[in-house]
């Protein structure tokens, strides 16, 4: 075979290759943009009482794996309330929430909060006498998981993915910072493995620097391990890290949508009725 035909042949070689792996990348692309949302609301409404006054009405919308979802909106909008609901501590007293496309409201909730979510709350909620290694296996022994590991292993391992080193382990509580104590929050909340993490206000007590260390953590569990993270916040800086951002309207009668300036092309606004 001559030169000529040889790189002739190479080249029709090369640009099949660059086609098939151009398809593989827009199959792959096509394939997450369709996902089934791991969580969902389903025109969601709740009220204290029945037929009392609604604290959310109607809502929907879709929570993927993989990305961090910001809820924000002001005080009276229903964001802990929502993350209430999400977080199957309450039930919907309209509509329905599914996890994984299963209805929560006929599955076994207590399954789902131990094994499915991990909540890391805005008072952190540690025991404070106890040491942090204590804290974390007190979590992952109430899941009733199996672990293939030493616990004292799986607790170092979480140490570092929240940039602590191990000697914090056998810390108290009461001996930590603010953001340390966030930090262990986290580990804790993670500790079962769960597939979603719910977060109320976890920058809220934080200094400008820790905050941005805390969500490049939450960042990183969603890009690189694929987990849902949903962030009820007061802070326009943390909504603008996160992917998307959902804003919740207090109940009114108007139909208008209007999203907040700066977060419009990642922001779904859920105007209440």
């Amino acid at each position: 075979m001559s030169n000529t035909t040889a790189i002739q042949t190479n080249t029709i070689a090369s640009e099949t290759s660059a086609k098939a792996t151009t398809t593989t990348t827009t199959a792959t692309t096509a394939a997450t943009a369709d996902a089934q949302p791991i969580l969902q609301l389903c025109n969601v409404s709740y009220s204290y009482t029945r037929g009392g006054k609604k604290v959310v009405n109607n809502l929907s919308h879709d929570f993927h794996a993989g990305k961090v979802i910001s809820i924000t909106g002001p005080s009276g909008a229903g964001k802990t309330t929502v993350l209430s609901l999400l977080s199957g501590l309450t039930s919907p007293t309209g509509g329905r929430i599914l996890y994984q496309g299963s209805d929560l409201a006929k599955s076994d909730r207590y399954r789902f909060r131990s094994h499915d979510i991990g909540v890391i709350f805005q008072s952190f909620n540690l025991l404070p006498a106890l040491t942090v290694e204590e804290n974390i296996v007190l979590s992952m022994e109430a899941s009733g998981r199996t672990f293939d590991r030493p616990k004292h292993e799986l607790v170092v391992d979480l140490l570092a993915k929240v940039r602590l080193p191990e000697e914090y382990a056998n810390e108290r509580i009461l001996h930590l910072s603010g953001g340390e104590q966030q930090r262990v929050a986290i580990a804790r909340a993670l500790s079962y493995e769960p597939n979603i993490i719910l977060a109320d206000e976890p920058t809220g007590n934080l200094d400008m620097a820790t905050q941005d260390d805390i969500m490049e953590i939450f960042r990183q569990l969603a890009h690189r391990e694929g987990k849902c993270v949903i962030i009820v916040t007061h802070s326009p800086a943390v909504a603008d890290q996160s992917d998307e951002v959902f804003e919740l309207k207090p109940l009114r009668r108007s139909n208008t949508r209007t999203a907040q300036p700066g977060w419009s092309q990642r922001t779904t606004t859920a105007t209440q009725q």
